[in-house]
């Protein structure tokens, strides 16, 4: 998978790499035949090691099409094949590709005329996915593309608090195309009410010119820190079986994003009735006022939802923040393509994408731009990001956030629900290149409706989670790591009775550590082996 255009590694404040389950390492060999690389796909954390919005010599259509190709497509045209016969002759590399057999060209050809049946069908007979929003959605980009006056998107003067917490060495975030989308989008919610803050971290001479160059273009309230990391001996810390202290690299991502929140515990006197937190993602200005201002809307014309989503893509097919999303049960993702989420339990997620929603009921999203209703984030105590604490368990930030979340009331004075939805109308990207053709792929996504559900069965998603169904403060019985200095392990895996938190459908069995020290070029975090048992 092509590294994400993001953060660079300097404690990389989103994360890129992909697991789910303590399945996937069992599964690892069979996972990697897939149409998508699963492993990779399925963790929000995966590293970043470049700024955003830099065009990469790959084109955007090779690596689409080497990420899904079917497997026998990929054994005749990937580079560099290897024979899988088992002769003891050393093998060779092949080059280029090697001939296909009579039934390889015929599965080929079967696989091409079912793809084009489908296209057709799709094309004469159903409605192409997510293309014609809401009236509403229609009426507030009339008013926004209709004007120029600050605030034309946000007739009610409602007060929104931007968040951004970013890593821009060389300063290509703020003073390209993310911030231009910024400053747009503060001009049509209205300068008078909007307050942006947006946390840096280390970001090097580069990031601190393009700060001050964006910040003299900045013409609403604002707080722009640039600083140091925070010290790791300030954060959560976990001991491990050799006795030393280490701090989750969740911790690290947690704290991140909560300075940039800062600002709301020291202007207390200003109440806002959204909070947009913004990943430094391709977006329309327009479609992050629909976000905030269209999701689920009433009769009335109020949005009703404590969190909605967009939906990110690290390619025109592939859904990218699949380690932050669980379906209304719980589940975690099924293959990152259109629906997205699998048929287990009543399916109600999978269900409402297919339905068209725009809010889709989900448990937790984050999608690279997630509005908040920001009363909680106000209250005291306040909403804030956290890691989990167990050794060897770990879950996003970024679904704890919305567990946290849902603790309190999910159904507003008439009896309706009232919670985290995804909204598949609003679409974001990691780089300027994928955005337009997001819209493209979306014309003929309802094609991938069969054979997602089909690979999900073949795969077994969702994977198990032994905390999805847990109730928060009930006794339950699971594994947990003891610590036993005279086991080699330094411990091991024992049933015990615990406390059941809140999120555990968000974990999995995992342990993502910040490096203590590291070279010129190498992540800053590893992935810690979990003990066998």
């Amino acid at each position: 998978m092509p590294q994400r255009p993001v953060y660079s590694d300097e404690y990389e404040l989103a994360g890129r790499d992909s697991y789910d389950s303590d399945d996937i390492y069992d599964e690892a060999d069979f996972q990697s035949q897939l149409f998508f690389d699963l492993d990779e796909a399925d963790f929000q954390s995966r590293g970043q090691t470049s700024p955003s919005y830099i065009n990469r010599p790959t084109s955007v259509a090779w690596k689409v099409l080497s990420s899904i190709n079917p497997l026998r497509l990929q054994s005749i045209f990937v580079r560099n094949a290897h024979s899988r016969t088992h002769s003891k002759l050393p093998h060779r590399p092949r080059l280029a590709f090697h001939r296909p057999s009579l039934r390889s060209f015929c599965s080929c050809y079967a696989f091409v005329g079912i793809l084009l049946a489908l296209v057709l069908f799709t094309a004469l007979f159903s409605e192409p996915s997510y293309t014609k929003p809401p009236a509403h959605y229609q009426s507030l980009k009339a008013r926004i593309e209709g004007s120029e006056d600050y605030g034309r998107a946000n007739p009610e003067n409602q007060k929104i608090f931007i968040a951004a917490s970013i890593y821009d060495e060389g300063g290509h975030l703020l003073g390209g195309a993310w911030g231009e989308a910024v400053l747009k989008l503060i001009n049509i919610l209205g300068n008078r009410n909007v307050f942006l803050s947006i946390y840096e971290n280390t970001s090097g001479e580069g990031g601190q010119v393009a700060q001050f160059k964006f910040e003299r273009r900045v013409q609403c309230q604002h707080s722009m820190v640039l600083e140091d990391s925070p010290p790791l001996e300030e954060l959560q810390r976990i001991r491990l079986p050799d006795g030393s202290e280490r701090t989750k690299r969740i911790a690290y991502l947690a704290e991140v994003r909560n300075r940039a929140l800062l600002p709301l515990v020291e202007h207390p006197e200003i109440k806002y009735d959204k909070l947009l937190y913004l990943n430094d993602v391709a977006f329309d200005p327009t479609e992050a006022a629909q976000l905030l201002l269209s999701t689920n809307m009433d009769e009335h014309g109020n949005t009703a939802y404590r969190a909605a989503c967009a939906v990110d893509f690290i390619n025109p097919f592939k859904f990218y923040d699949t380690f932050a999303t669980r379906d209304l049960e719980g589940y975690s993702m099924g293959v990152p393509f259109f629906p997205w989420f699998t048929n287990a339990g009543s399916g109600s997620s999978r269900r409402d994408v297919l339905a068209g929603k725009d809010a889709v009921r989900v448990k937790s999203c984050w999608g690279g731009m997630v509005a908040f209703d920001a009363k909680p984030f106000q209250a005291n105590p306040p909403l804030r990001f956290r890691a989990t604490p167990d050794t060897y368990w770990d879950a996003s930030e970024c679904c704890l956030i919305h567990a946290d979340l849902l603790d309190q009331s999910t159904f507003d004075a008439d009896g309706d629900y009232v919670g985290v939805y995804m909204n598949p109308f609003i679409r974001v990207a990691y780089s300027n290149t994928t955005l337009p053709w997001i819209r493209k792929v979306q014309r003929v996504e309802r094609l991938f409706t069969i054979p997602h559900n089909v690979i999900n069965h073949l795969v077994g998603l969702p994977w198990f989670n032994p905390r999805r169904t847990e109730v928060a403060g009930s006794q339950v019985e699971e594994k947990v790591w003891v610590e036993d200095k005279s086991l080699k392990a330094g411990g091991s895996f024992q049933k015990e009775s615990r406390e059941a938190t809140r999120g555990g459908y968000c974990g999995m069995r995992t342990l993502q550590l910040i490096k203590e020290s590291q070279r010129d070029g190498e992540k800053n975090w590893e992935t810690m082996p979990v003990p066998p048992g």
